[in-house]
């Protein structure tokens, strides 16, 4: 949690000793990028060889698109109560419930690989998507408990690697281990495969969590995270009122549609990928895998850049406009080179996207910060996580429904009216800048308080 400074209760005299980093802190980002990354891989798992699983357990496409929708449908129901959870217990709680949750949606799925039993992988996706809330709410606070305040977004930036990677892999790793066969047997032997793998992987993850991961290092990093240890807990009603101050400005309200706008289309177009790419390029299971963890990669990319653009610039606004504008410039490359037919061409546009998308991803999380500040950062993140879900859900059902009707072209076509829509909104955004005065203010008063 931060807090605004205020001069003369705040600022005692400070001695180095009481303000430190510790080598630890990139160990807790380790950690936590393998656990999410693990948690985002089971999310679209099943998505990405969506003809493959429809063969295995008789069911229809919109069954398998539901192992990805629950991931989204679920989140906006209980992320106020997890935010508050995160808020009272701490990083370490966070960790234990989402990094063992992820664990027992891996278990649970290797109890799956029985045509009739595709209500069990279900369930794990129900366990996971549940243990994901805890998942996507701490990469702000990592970095604010952790990491000094000129650090923040690269930290930030690297918090979210872990959600990317997974969906890299997750988009890579299923159509390479489970081919298109007529034999659901030999199918159904690389799914045990894929679902013992991840197990497996959890193991050393969980241990790692148990004994590694404490609730905050012995010392804070920043001036700001010292006088966050000082405030008193809040009840519920209280941490029910920081909500309500953050969606009571127009600002926050522009980015969090927005946001919802952008990421939910990112997941709905990769939750549909298979379908898509398929229509113009039959047997092209391994093709949709590749292009889209090359899109992933890029964006990993692309966001350490921004992260550390912005620990120097700190243009939050501009950034955030800027990535959401070519996001929608890039579907309608993908519109055209899909149309077209080039297959190395349409690798480079879904990499573009990609970049641009997860891009977006970090910096939309820093510019929240910026806009909500002094309110903590598992608020705004929790908001932003349950706008996209909420998109999400809404966006892939649409999504599914015109590509039955209309076609890959028109259904991504409505793909770009919504980016078209909240690039206005992001457009809007007044360039607010609370966080940074605050960080300028703490600065020169105890640059006063040293010389004096």
């Amino acid at each position: 949690m931060v807090v605004p400074p205020e001069s003369n209760n705040l600022l005692e005299k400070i001695t180095e000793t009481e303000i430190r980093t510790y080598k630890k802190r990139w160990v807790i980002l380790i950690i936590y990028n393998l656990y999410s990354a693990a948690n985002s891989f089971q999310w679209l798992e099943y998505s990405i060889i969506t003809n493959i699983v429809m063969k295995f357990y008789d069911v229809d496409s919109l069954d398998v698109d539901w192992t990805s929708i629950i991931y989204m449908a679920i989140y906006p129901f209980i992320v106020i109560p997890v935010s508050y959870i995160i808020e009272k217990k701490g990083l370490r709680i966070a960790a234990l419930i989402g990094g063992l949750g992820t664990a027992l949606a891996a278990a649970v799925k290797v109890f799956s690989i029985r045509t009739d039993l595709f209500y069990v992988v279900l369930i794990g996706q129900a366990i996971g998507s549940t243990a994901q809330v805890f998942v996507l709410c701490i990469p702000t606070k990592i970095a604010a408990v952790w990491f000094e305040d000129s650090e923040a977004s690269t930290a930030c930036a690297l918090g979210v690697l872990g959600t990317q990677a997974g969906l890299a892999l997750a988009f890579l790793i299923p159509p390479i281990l489970v081919k298109n066969s007529e034999n659901v047997v030999s199918i159904g032997s690389d799914l045990r495969v894929l679902c013992q793998g991840l197990a497996i992987f959890m193991i050393p993850v969980s241990i790692a969590i148990l004994f590694f991961f404490p609730r905050q290092p012995p010392l804070p990093p920043s001036v700001t995270q010292k006088q966050a240890r000082k405030v008193k807990s809040k009840t519920f009603n209280e941490f029910l009122v920081s909500f309500k101050a953050a969606i009571t400005q127009n600002a926050f309200i522009y980015h969090l549609i927005a946001y919802g706008i952008n990421i939910g289309v990112f997941v709905s177009v990769g939750t549909l990928q298979n379908q898509l790419i398929l229509q113009y390029f039959p047997n092209g299971e391994e093709d949709a895998g590749r292009m889209a963890c090359i899109s992933v990669i890029c964006g990993i990319v692309g966001a350490l850049l921004n992260g550390i653009f912005l620990d120097k610039t700190r243009l939050f606004r501009e950034t955030t406009l800027f990535n959401y504008a070519l996001t929608t410039v890039s579907v309608v490359l993908f519109m055209v080179t899909l149309l077209w037919k080039k297959l190395v061409l349409v690798y480079l546009s879904y990499a573009i996207f990609g970049c641009f998308v997860n891009c977006y991803l970090t910096v939309g999380f820093e510019l929240a910060v910026e806009i909500t500040y002094p309110l903590d950062e598992s608020t705004s993140s929790g908001l932003l996580n349950a706008s996209t879900q909420a998109f999400g859900v809404f966006i892939v059902l649409m999504l599914g429904k015109l590509n039955e009707k209309f076609g890959a072209l028109w259904s991504l076509f409505s793909q770009v009216i919504l980016l078209l829509i909240g690039t206005y909104l992001t457009y809007r955004i007044p360039n607010v800048k609370k966080r940074q005065e605050a960080f300028s203010q703490v600065e020169t008063e105890m640059h006063s308080i040293r010389s004096s």
